[in-house]
């Protein structure tokens, strides 16, 4: 089971982990150009989906990694297959930059 952060939880998810988070945008090049977040105390890196596989090298082992796409389907995805590779720290933000949008950061442009 891969854990879910809401939006509105993410700094609290951020303050309980160990080590410095990674925020694993799986969106396509045009979707992160549209909408992107950086919050503060996380590194992000942008990586499609499909392209995951192929780049999973990119993707360290040893930090916490919070999933993210559009609604949290394609990042949950994602989260099960890093899951399945051996990553043991790896959650999914449910509801993707939409909630984030909603309910964390009206900014964020909704699309």
């Amino acid at each position: 089971m891969i854990p879910q952060v809401r939006p509105g939880e993410f700094d609290q998810w951020v303050q309980g982990q160990s080590a410095r988070p990674l925020l694993l945008d799986v969106r396509e090049p045009w979707e992160v150009q549209t909408a992107h977040v950086q919050p503060d105390d996380v590194d992000v890196i942008a990586i499609p989906m499909q392209e995951i596989p192929a780049r999973l090298a990119e993707l360290p082992d040893d930090r916490p990694i919070a999933c993210l796409c559009h609604h949290g389907m394609r990042s949950q995805r994602v989260a099960l297959f890093l899951a399945h590779q051996g990553y043991t720290d790896v959650s999914n933000i449910a509801g993707g930059i939409d909630a984030w949008s909603r309910e964390r950061d009206p900014g964020v442009p909704l699309y």
